[in-house]
């Protein structure tokens, strides 16, 4: 196959496609860009010789469907295929590397990424990235050195002794099957796809939507910020207990459970610890402004004296019964073991120690409260997602190994310090670790305050990017302070992150500071566990995990414990918790910008709306059952301002049509034109319209269709729109009053197309007449609803002036209910029946009936006729020219009458008979409905083969001089129901 063929091909192809085909060439602007992808490319855009089916295409340039050599993907043997069915280069390179994930930027918010657009797409060379990091350095570690931290040194001896071996053993299994369970659905949620900046408030906000995940999001930062704090605390009480003198306050105890200690015991001062506190905030903020590359080299570093301390406390536990051991410190004894395994829960002081005056009383549920910081930390790994080489490998993997390798030191710690030391000495010495630690305290000293000063510096590294990350999702107008700019430094994030850091240090007692934490770390880890039960369950098309060990269960059990963990701790500070994370919920939903991220909620409510829409079957529903479902035909007979989409007065009497605002209406315009000429016309009509019904309060949505006419489109509308049970039922347009001033020949014979398509579709019809006038929501109305049944709806007209008495505006009207009895005699009996049936439907109106013989006087003899009759002249004037230019056409070309296009048939003493007996309803709606807020009369069905004309001509006799009318016409069913 030579180049000519190809070139013969490509021709072919573009006659058949019947698309606009424009070729690439060399100097073209996206394949320069896209050529320096090619690291062996070079900036000379001059055409290369490309290899078509092993052929050299030389001068490229000068030839249609050739490309640089440089745009090759595998050869160009695929770039050539593609554009022998027409294609751009450039779509083909966008869409083929997209597919591999090169040099698409993913929707960074919620604005970002709907129908294609605001999706920045990044030409050129990739920018040189840091060293990608594994799972050992990137995820283990950095979980490793957060988790293990000073609960363990200076609390962890102290929790044994006070809940005993066997309690203690239960709060670390209790916490740890939480994590464990919570490491499990964060695993299979971070496998899911690629991972942006932000750790779990981006898992949280893609699941369960940008509301929720902003929320949590949030109250996750404010976890961080004070778990710096409580970190900060821990370093300065360990130096203040390794170096008395460097205190400037004491406070002394020489009481335990009221009797005199040996030895008084020292304690930091509250004050030491505020001034201490401050000061080494500051100096980490510092440190922290350095940037996140300095951090990263110095905070492995901290965790090898952490495991170095902790082998020379397990040595010295070994060595504790052979050597001289400080007083209360048994070494390894089956006798101190049984006596530390029952708990002995007791009151103490704000320092921890045991006293019977004290203001701390202590329980299993204080514990767990106490304990758990020392289990968090499981998020580490994910928020440096952006630094790892593979994220669904090693946030799996590092993440749960972590858990497991954190829980089995727990459990080996609580059976060895319940077997080393007597329950005095764990209460009452809190740092039990460092006098039990081989071969000196010092170590343990040492590793403390490194792990801990680590550890706060990665909370006020973590939490500011937490913080910005929110803010560049754009969600909260609020958080603008704290956008930055990709690659820059979060200093104002950083600022405020120190200011709640020192707040909380000021509190100075860590352990009120730990059950905050607590709470908001909790809260966390059960929006994870939510999120991925959630999508679990739901099982949506885009839920595919490469971590398959996950169930929806195990997610349920972990949010499950999550919340009983928060009972337990404190009730108080849960109710509060949740309290702040619904105000923050609240304020997202009512001052946050609207968007999309593709959430697990949204999938749920997808799924939920079609199983209701299975549920409901395709059966007619029951009366009982029956909403109404109004299609608005927002084309206007006339013209709008071009920013007008829509008639301003539709959407008012939309909301009319609807109880309590309940239901859903569905706003359809047309586009005359070709498809695929106006499509994207149709597009952006779309969304203005969508636009307006969104600033106009209705629920509804916007539909656009492009037909070559208004009769064709509507006819394609009425027959398709809607699934199931959830069609529209009920058409809505307004009357078309300019026609005849307009000069619009063009309107009777759509006008009473659409009617017919309405009737033959099953569909209800209502047009208003007097639209402009439609009251609004602030306008309250007064006097009747006048309604003129004339004939058989099923109810629907009864159902409308109901439903138009639970709106504001109409609130103070009554109903009025006119019937026409053929005799006098019938009158009396009609009327009662029609009192007995309304009754029974529960609706409250005045029935007025009229009998044919006074209809007949009333009309004649009353004022109204004299005010109708010269609109009655000129019709009947206007329908007699109109019959002899149609006889005169017919006798010229001898052929049957014609209108519209259609032959028809004319009665003239029928035409007669119509018009007359509008004349007479109008009449009497003049006589007795004059003053209505608005009048409801039945349509009258366009009659088989007539005229457009001719009944364009009843329906303006009908409407003459009536302000604010609707034509009802019911469909082949009842509406509403006497029974229960």
């Amino acid at each position: 196959m030579d180049n000519e063929d190809i070139e013969g091909g490509e021709e072919e192809f573009r006659a058949q496609l019947g698309r606009k085909y424009r070729p690439v060439v060399a100097h073209d602007r996206a394949v320069l860009q896209m050529s320096s992808m090619d690291p062996g490319s070079t900036s000379d855009s001059s055409p290369k010789n490309v290899k078509i089916d092993g052929k050299e295409n030389i001068g490229s340039d000068a030839r249609e469907g050739s490309a640089p050599d440089n745009l090759r993907v595998n050869g160009s043997e695929r770039d050539s295929k593609l554009e022998l069915f027409g294609f751009d280069s450039l779509v083909n390179i966008l869409g083929l590397r997209s597919m591999t994930g090169e040099q698409i930027v993913a929707p960074s918010s919620p604005r970002e990424g709907r129908d294609g657009e605001d999706a920045p797409i990044t030409y050129g060379p990739p920018k040189p990235s840091d060293v990608k990091l594994g799972t050992l350095m990137g995820v283990f570690i950095p979980c490793l050195q957060n988790i293990l931290g000073i609960i363990y040194y200076i609390r962890f001896t102290w929790i044994v002794g006070m809940g005993g071996i066997g309690d203690s053993l239960l709060v670390v299994a209790f916490c740890g099957s939480c994590t464990f369970l919570t490491s499990i659905s964060l695993s299979a949620i971070a496998t899911n796809g690629a991972m942006k900046g932000g750790g779990p408030y981006y898992l949280i906000g893609r699941a369960l939507g940008p509301e929720v995940g902003v929320s949590i999001g949030l109250c996750f930062f404010l976890g961080n910020a004070v778990a710096g704090a409580m970190y900060v605390l821990g370093a300065v009480e360990t130096f203040l207990k390794a170096v008395p003198a460097a205190g400037m306050f004491r406070e002394t105890i020489t009481k335990v459970n009221g009797t005199a200690t040996p030895e008084p015991i020292q304690s930091p001062s509250l004050h030491d610890l505020q001034i201490y506190g401050i000061i080494v905030t500051i100096i980490l903020c510092f440190i922290v402004f350095g940037g996140v590359k300095i951090i990263n080299r110095v905070a492995p570093t901290f965790l090898i004296p952490v495991l170095l301390s902790i082998f020379c406390i397990f040595v010295g536990i070994l060595l504790a019964s052979k050597d001289d051991p400080a007083p209360g410190i048994t070494g390894l004894k089956l006798k101190t073991f049984k006596d530390n395994w029952f708990s002995d829960y007791q009151k103490t002081n704000n320092a921890g120690i045991p006293d019977p005056n004290g203001a701390v009383d202590w329980s299993f549920n204080a514990l767990v409260g106490l304990f758990f910081p020392a289990v968090t930390g499981i998020m580490a790994g994910s928020n440096r997602s952006a630094s790892l080489k593979d994220t669904q490998r090693s946030i799996p993997i590092g993440t749960l190994a972590a858990t497991l390798t954190t829980t089995a030191l727990y459990v080996i710690s609580v059976l060895l310090f319940g077997a080393a030391a007597t329950r005095e000495e764990l209460l009452t010495d809190r740092l039990l670790t460092a006098t039990i630690a081989w071969p000196f305290p010092a170590v343990i000293h040492i590793g403390i305050i490194l792990s801990t000063l680590g550890a706060a510096l990665q909370s006020l590294t973590g939490a500011p990017r937490l913080l910005a990350a929110i803010a560049n999702d754009d969600i909260l107008p609020v958080l603008n302070y704290f956008k930055v700019a990709e690659g820059r430094e979060p200093h104002i994030a950083t600022f405020f992150t120190a200011f709640i850091c020192i707040g909380c240090v000021i509190i100075g007692n860590l352990d009120l500071i730990t059950p905050t934490i607590t709470m908001f770390f909790l809260l966390c880890y059960s929006g994870v566990n939510l999120s991925c039960f959630l999508l679990d369950l739901l099982d949506a098309p885009s839920w595919r995990p490469r971590w398959k060990f996950h169930h929806w269960s195990l997610s349920l059990l972990g949010s499950v414990f999550c919340i009983v963990i928060m009972f337990l701790i404190s009730w108080s500070f849960t109710v509060v918790s949740l309290a702040l994370a619904s105000l923050i919920y609240y304020y997202v939903c009512l001052k946050g910008k609207a968007g999309d991220w593709g959430d697990g909620l949204k999938s749920a409510y997808f799924q939920l709306a079609l199983r209701s829409l299975r549920s409901l079957g395709a059966n007619q529903v029951h009366p009982k059952n029956w909403y109404p479902i109004p299609l608005i035909f927002c084309r206007p007979w006339g013209k709008l301002p071009e920013n007008v989409p829509c008639h301003p007065k539709l959407a008012d009497f939309a909301n009319c049509m609807k109880k309590k605002g309940r239901g859903m209406s569905i706003f359809v315009s047309i586009l005359d034109g070709d498809y695929h000429e106006c499509a994207e016309d149709a597009k952006t009509a779309c969304k203005q319209l969508a636009t307006y019904i969104d600033y106009k309060r209705c629920e509804g949505v916007a539909e656009i269709v492009v037909a070559p006419n208004m009769s064709e489109g509507f006819r394609g509308i009425v027959q398709t729109m809607g699934l199931g049970n959830l069609k529209p039922n009920i058409v809505v347009m307004r009357y078309p009053e300019i026609w005849r001033r307009e000069n619009l020949t063009e309107i009777p014979a759509t006008f009473v197309g659409i009617i017919n398509d309405c009737i033959v579709a099953n569909k209800a019809v209502v047009i208003v007449k007097g639209l402009d006038e439609w009251p609004n929501e602030y306008q309250r109305q007064y006097g009747t609803i006048d309604l003129y049944w004339i004939v058989r709806d099923g109810g629907l007209m009864l159902l409308l002036s109901q439903l138009l008495l639970t709106k504001e505006s109409f609130e103070s009207c009554k109903i009025q209910v006119f019937c026409i009895a053929e005799e006098d005699s019938d009158a009396e009996v009609l009327k009662a029946d029609v009192k007995k049936f309304l009754y029974d439907l529960r609706m409250q109106a005045e029935v007025i009936v009229i009998s044919m013989k006074s209809w007949d006087e009333q009309t004649e003899n009353g004022p109204q006729q004299d005010e109708s009759l010269d609109a009655f002249i000129a019709a009947q004037h206007r329908i007699k020219n109109y019959l002899a230019e149609m006889k005169a056409e017919a006798q010229k070309s001898g052929t049957p009458l014609m209108a519209d296009g259609k032959p028809v048939v004319v009665n003239e003493q029928q035409v007669e008979k119509f018009l007359y007996t509008t004349l007479k309803l109008n009449s009497t709606i003049l006589r007795h409905s004059r003053m209505a807020a608005v009048v409801l009369v039945s349509l009258p069905p366009p009659p088989i083969n007539h005229p457009a004309y001719c009944y364009m001509e009843y329906m303006d006799l009908l409407v003459e001089n009536v302000p604010r009318l609707l034509i009802v016409r019911g469909y082949r069913r009842d509406v509403v129901t006497l029974f229960t």
